[in-house]
């Protein structure tokens, strides 16, 4: 039976799994790195779909700040399994992502998609998202001395 909850340290081994069908591989310490820093977090919140196998399904969902506009929230990540896609999983992920939004008081949701990912433009559109704009993204590696705060 599938349940969506809470992701917790002992999911990291499958998250790690579906980051790399993300396309962002991680180590299961860096997942449990990641999740410990954000369990603290009250503007953030990761949600799994949980079967008896373990965790086909996660989103992480947060509330944004900018100076240029009143706070929302964003979906930093979603992924289910490549096996299990088009089965209704997605869209119940999606779904906690949007109501943990609303009860931190957040009016719109927005999402960045790969402009690659055509199968998530459809996914999004799907329910309800549109399109804004095609940006591109820049980055430069910093050097930082120590790891994560």
């Amino acid at each position: 039976m599938l349940q969506i909850r809470n992701a917790q340290f002992s999911d990291s081994k499958d998250i790690a799994v579906l980051l790399a069908q993300l396309g962002y591989p991680s180590s299961v310490e860096e997942v449990n790195n990641r999740l410990r820093y954000l369990e603290n977090q009250v503007d953030h919140a990761t949600f799994v779909a949980a079967v008896d196998s373990g965790v086909v399904g996660w989103v992480h969902v947060c509330v944004r700040y900018h100076l240029t506009e009143n706070p929302f929230a964003e979906i930093s990540g979603l992924v289910v399994d490549e096996k299990l896609r088009s089965t209704g999983i997605g869209f119940l992920l999606l779904e906690s992502a949007e109501k943990w939004a609303v009860d931190h008081q957040c009016n719109h949701i927005w999402v960045r998609s790969n402009i690659l990912r055509e199968r998530a433009h459809g996914f999004y559109e799907k329910h309800g998202y549109r399109r804004l704009k095609t940006q591109h993204v820049y980055l430069k590696e910093l050097v930082v001395l120590g790891g994560m705060p």
